[in-house]
């Protein structure tokens, strides 16, 4: 059985939990913490979770709103931080890698297990330094996690395929965007190819995807003021041929509960 929650998504803080029980507890990992260290610790405890539970960080880019807590937590409670090289060099030229932290580096197309979860990192066109987002399974049900990133590609189509849940960006509404207050040069990074997904696109690639074993399809990464929670669900139910209310959205203030894949 895979299980999965989130503590927070949106532009001030990500991080996504996927748990894989077994007789003596199984195996937790945080995708991402851009949350403080005693938020995340609350919010954690509010899905039933101790920070002692925690397995390891899997960090997806260097972002403050995916990393930027990952070294406190990781220090606080001695958890392993797995990210790639050009993650891990961008988080040390910004002075945030603590002393004495066990980190394991990730490569963008190489599998790998922690404890009992099979872990398939994929690069991403996003402005960071070597970002990844990840596809994460217990050898049976497999969830995609894509949270950051500018345009599909055939290979981000290829990894999200045949999932049995999708957490997607859906970060804004394209004409809430460019019609809001938000400087030139912000907007034109947001919606440029290393930027996000607006709810259109993520439609589109959604739609690109093998979807016949999907059970659980969230929006997730919605601007607060460049987008709107029914616009998201409307996009992505037209796609799925369903109620707009199965589409599930994951929001800053509470993420969203436990799901199973």
């Amino acid at each position: 059985m895979l299980r999965f929650a989130s503590l927070a998504s949106g532009s001030q803080g990500n991080c996504l939990v996927a748990h894989v029980p077994d007789a003596a507890g199984g195996t937790h990992l945080l995708i991402d913490c851009g949350l403080n260290l005693r938020d995340t610790e609350r919010r954690l405890a509010r899905i039933g979770l101790a920070p002692g539970d925690i397995d390891a960080i899997l960090v997806t880019h260097e972002h403050g709103d995916h990393a930027g807590c990952v070294f406190d937590f990781a220090a606080a409670h001695n958890v392993p931080v797995l990210l790639t090289y050009g993650t891990l060099r961008a988080l040390r030229a910004e002075g945030k890698l603590h002393h004495g932290i066990r980190t394991q580096l990730v490569r963008g197309e190489q599998k790998f297990a922690v404890g009992g979860m099979e872990v398939s990192p994929f690069t991403v066109p996003h402005d960071a330094a070597e970002p990844v987002q990840y596809v994460v399974s217990d050898g049976a049900a497999k969830l995609g996690v894509l949270t950051d990133i500018g345009i599909s590609t055939r290979h981000v189509e290829q990894m999200l395929s045949g999932l049995d849940a999708l957490v997607l960006e859906c970060n804004y509404d394209r004409d809430m965007l460019w019609n809001g207050g938000y400087p030139r040069w912000l907007k034109e990074r947001i919606a440029g190819p290393f930027g996000h997904l607006d709810n259109q696109h993520s439609a589109r690639l959604l739609g690109a995807l093998d979807r016949s074993r999907l059970k659980h399809v969230i929006g997730a990464h919605l601007s607060q003021q460049n987008n709107k929670p029914e616009i998201v669900r409307a996009a992505l139910a037209a796609v799925l041929n369903c109620e707009e209310s199965w589409v599930g959205l994951a929001t800053q203030d509470e993420g969203f509960d436990w799901r199973e894949a």
